[in-house]
Order: C-alpha cells, then structure tokens, then sequence
C-alpha cells in the first residue's frame, strides 16, 4: 500500500464550499493521486481518501481526463444509494460530464456521457451493463466499493458487469468491512503474518488531511449513566455505562440509554444542542444530526429535540425522493438538527454538519467511521466537529483510533485455544444462546417477555480527542460540565489538546477544595478510570495474579499478605472488585517492588 501526506505547494483546504466536484482546482492529494494514476494507466485503481477529502473531485477530473483522450467513451459510476447517484449526477453536469441518474433499461439518450446507477441495480440487471460495456469502451467508478461485498449476490453481480470495462477506478474512506466477503476488483496482499489485506494504489488518510486542514478535528464527549432494565426472562438488572460487563449486559444497557423514554437521551440531546450552540457562535449555519438505530426512535428522538429547543428538526426516514429532497433542503438551510436512520452515515454531503450524536446500537467500525465522515468535512480552518457517545467500551477505542488506517482483512487470524482462551466457551454460549432463542420462538415466550428499558439517568464522564482521553465525571447541568460543552467552535487541533488540559486540570483543582464527603460521582481524571470490557478486566486480575505469583516466589510472603499490602498502599476494594485502574496500579506496584528485589 503506498501512503501520502500532501505536498504543501497547494491551499490544503482548497476548494473551501465546493466538495462535489466544482473545484477548478485541486487540492494537494487529489493532484497526487491523480498524477500516479496518469503515470501507471492502470486498468484497476483503489483510491482511499477519508471520509470529506473529496473523493469525487478526484475521480470526476480523472473521469475527464479519459474521455477527453479518447482511452474511454462512457462512464458508469456505481453508488451506494439513490441519493448518492444524483449528487455525483449533479456533481459531474458541474464540470461538463452528463450522467443519468434515472437510467433502468435500453440505450442511454445521446446527449449523455454515461449514467450513475446503485449497486442493488447492479444486483438486479447485471448482464444489462455488462453489454453496455461490450459495446463501447467504459470508466466504471465504483463509489465506496465496500459495498460490492455486501453480499454474495451484489459481489458476483459487479464482477460479472464490468469485467469488460475499459477502465475501473475504486474509492472508498473506509477500505474495510467487518466481515471477510472479497471485495470485487480489489488486490489482496499477503503479509507476513500469513493474512491478506486490501492494497490501495494511493491512501490519504485521516491523520494527514488533519494535519493538511482539509478535515476537522473531532471531540467525541462520552455520557455514561445508572440503566435499569427487565430481561426477555423477566429479571430486572441495573448497571452503569463504562462499568465491564459481559456481551449481553452491554447490549441491553445501551438500548436502555437509548430508548427515548429514560432520562439518557434527553440529558445528552440537552448537552449536544448547547454544544451546537457554542459552535454556531464560530460556524453560524452549523447543523447537528442524530444517527438513529429505527424510525421509532427517529420520531422520538425528534419530539425531544422540539421540546428541548423549541424548533422542529428534520426527520430522515429512509431512502426514497422525499428524504433526498429533505436532506438537500436541510443542508441549504440554517436548521439547527436533522435525525436520521442509518442512510445519512455514508456518502450523503451535508458540510454544515459539525454535532453528532450516535445515537444507534450498530456497533461495527465500518459504520462507525461512516457515521463521524460526516462531520469531519472541513470549509475552512479552525472547524471542529463534535460527537456525542455512550460510554461503550467499543465504541470508545473506535473514537481512540480515528487516525490508524485500516485496510480490508479477507483471513481472520487463527488462535488456538491458549492463545484466545475465551474461544471455547464463546462458541458454547453462542450454541446455547441459539438453541434457547429457538426454544423461545417455539413457545412464543420471546413475545411475551420481551426487553424492556426501564429507566436510565446521565452523567457526562469523558472528553476523547487524538486517542488521549479527558474530564472527570459531572452532572448533567453543571459547572463541570459546561466547562467541555462551551470549547469554542473554531480552534486548530493542537489548541483544542491545550484547551482540554486545561479544562482538566481546573476540574481537578476544584474537586481538591472539596471536602470527599461531598463527592457523589467518581472524581478520578478519564486517563485513571479506564473503560474496558468484561473480557479485558478478566485478562487484568489474571494478569495481576501472575504478577503476584512470581513476586511469591521472589520475596518468600504468601500470596494472601501480598494482595492485603497492594490494597493498603494503593487504595481501593479487593481484586475481584477492583476497576481496572486499581488493577493497573496495583500491577504497577507489585513490578516496582520485584525491580527493588533485583
């Protein structure tokens, strides 16, 4: 894979307000990438750009290029959705390129240059643009080409359509999917480790663009919250955001913060509009947009939102021409929220958008880095995003890991049983969970019993930005927390680390002039109360008690006094109710005396 930062020569955040293929001239990247192309006239290309670095610039210039030299005579761009194939429509007419959006069936009208269909179409008449390819020599350029993995079907639709084509170029901003389907007219590389990997013919990733002005920095402020909830079984169980919990808990606990009836989701839309309001002070048509798991909660979502500002928001409910029409007219306008289901998380370009808050239970990193490419589109310097999470443990390493590229794994690595000790018993539990669910169905006690949320506070826990992690916890409302919500909108990246320290350490200052007594929330700094899974705190204590075990051998005292010594000098309860701060300290303490030993 070969990977670019931009050559400086060139305005990074040039074009400004025109990323849909206006710009008369090109940013940094796009000149780059182009010019390898031209150099290497490949007949298979894979552009990866993150998510606002204007992928369809690049591919409409170079869609340019070969018609204007003859090399193609038609162009057939691949989208992923209806909308999709109208914005590049549009984006094409805009320097001279006429695509149909409307095409179906037969010959494409003389006055076009090609036509802008979705992959599901694709699906649907594979053979259809396969003969359009045999007839005259074609471009195809397959948006977000992920998408062609999405199943078995579309996969060997695109492979059958356009294997003829003249020339293919990919592009995608997140070149890996969750699962390991191929990926049509991608190249794998195997590396060392045995396991093949997507290889891009040119990568601009996020880490750059930040660094070239052409994306925003993004703050992620987490909301963690006491959940309260009765099982399909009919058991009640409460537990708290952030706390480690097996897969099932986590699950449920999130659907309780979201149902829209609790006490969660209107503290963090309460939090997210004053967020929006600080930004708009800096970036005055700046919009927010809820991502919603269904239309249920969609609809509700949006009642909060008029009750909570007094103005009506924009409510996205699927993919057909009134929902294109709504977010076209959302993003012309200066509306404060837009909620939507799932269809504004990729591709749709609305670059107001500076709030977000992920307010779904799809927990994959394909779509959780969809979901943040819409707020990172920078228009000029200084433009922050902002996005709202439940303190998830998942979710927070994908915020963490914003700027490590990723490429398309197709072989999952293998573990045996000592390596991945949990592979077992997971197996085991899915086999279970399978049969009991089918018992379940057959007797209809899924319909009788089924999960319900019943009720669920908030309680803002954390700031993450550039993988390093911010805040004590504060009440929603507070000081403390207004403290994060009101960091001005306009910032570079390396003001708004500066900002946070600071916020930080005046959190801290105040919480010190407190008697402890009146502490009601946990007042230890994000970096000293780590958020990890059920799986990760297990893999901790065995960690903690190896180290015990040889330090036993070491200094000759039992295991028993060693862990009573640890938990006088670090503090805290015993091991087996520990977070896993105190285990990383007490961890920590016990290498620090084995070292003295030596």
């Amino acid at each position: 894979m070969t990977t670019t930062a931009s050559s400086h020569h060139l305005s990074p955040a040039f074009p400004g307000r025109a990323p849909w293929g206006t710009a008369n001239k090109l940013r940094a990247w796009q000149e780059g990438a182009l010019g390898r192309y031209l150099e290497q006239q490949p007949r298979d290309f894979l552009a990866v750009a993150t998510p606002g670095a204007g992928k369809t610039t690049f591919a409409l210039t170079l869609a340019s290029w070969l018609l204007h030299h003859h090399v193609v005579q038609q162009v057939t761009v691949v989208a992923p959705t209806e909308h999709l194939k109208k914005q590049w429509a549009e984006a094409a007419a805009r320097i001279g390129i006429k695509l149909d959006p409307d095409y179906s069936a037969g010959p494409v009208s003389k006055e076009y240059d090609g036509v802008a269909i979705t992959y599901a179409g694709v699906g649907v008449r594979p053979m259809l643009h396969r003969n359009r390819c045999e007839q005259r020599k074609t471009l195809v350029i397959l948006d977000e080409i992920h998408h062609a993995g999405d199943s078995k079907s579309w996969g060997e639709a695109c492979l059958e359509a356009f294997e003829p084509a003249t020339r293919r170029l990919a592009l995608t901003g997140t070149p890996f999917r969750s699962d390991t389907n191929p990926i049509p007219f991608v190249a794998y590389e195997e590396g060392n480790d045995g396991i093949r990997r997507s290889a891009a013919d040119y990568t601009y990733g996020y880490g750059n663009a930040l660094g070239d002005g052409v994306v925003r920095p993004v703050i992620f402020l987490s909301y963690s919250g006491n959940m309260r909830w009765r099982t399909k079984a009919g058991d009640e169980i409460a537990a708290k955001l952030g706390e480690p919990m097996t897969k099932d808990a986590v699950s449920q606990a999130w659907r309780t913060a979201l149902d829209p009836r609790g006490d969660w989701m209107p503290n963090v839309l309460r939090a997210a509009d004053q967020r929006l309001t600080e930004v708009r002070k800096g970036i005055p048509d700046a919009g927010g947009l809820v991502i919603a798991t269904d239309q249920d909660s969609a609809r509700a979502y949006a009642k909060l939102i008029r009750e909570i500002t007094g103005s009506k928001a924009t409510v996205v409910l699927s993919d057909d021409t009134g929902a294109s029409k709504r977010i076209d007219e959302f993003s012309e306008s200066e509306e404060r929220w837009m909620v939507a289901v799932r269809m504004v998380s990729e591709g749709v370009d609305v670059p107001r958008l500076a709030v977000g808050v992920y307010a779904t239970t799809i927990s994959t990193p394909l779509f959780f880095a969809q979901a943040v490419g819409r707020f990172v589109r920078s228009r000029r310097r200084g433009e922050t995003a902002s996005v709202f999470l439940p303190t998830i443990p998942g979710l927070l390493g994908f915020a963490s890991e914003m700027e490590v590229e990723r490429d398309h794994v197709l072989d999952k690595p293998k573990k045996n049983g000592e390596e991945d000790p949990y592979a077992e018993s997971e197996k085991e539990m899915a086999e279970a969970e399978k049969q009991r669910d089918e018992e379940d169905a057959a007797t209809g006690e899924q319909d009788m019993l089924p999960f319900e949320a019943l009720e669920s506070d908030a309680v803002f826990d954390r700031v993450l930005y550039d993988g390093a992690e911010f805040g004590m916890q504060a009440h929603p409302g507070s000081e403390e927390e207004r403290d994060y919500l009101g960091i001005p909108g306009l910032l570079e990246p390396d003001q708004v680390q500066l900002l946070l320290q600071k916020r930080q350490a005046r959190q801290i200052a105040h919480s010190r002039k407190k008697p402890d007594a009146e502490a009601d929330l946990l007042e230890l700094p994000a970096e000293r109360r780590p958020v990890v899974s059920h799986k990760e705190l297990l893999e901790l204590r065995k960690q903690l008690n190896t180290m015990v075990g040889a330090y036993v051998h070491q200094s000759g005292k039992p295991h028993g006094v060693i862990h009573t010594e640890l938990r006088r000098v670090c503090g805290g309860p015993p091991s087996a109710e520990a977070t896993a701060g105190q285990i990383r300290e007490r961890i920590a303490k016990v290498q620090e005396w084995a070292t003295r030993m030596r």
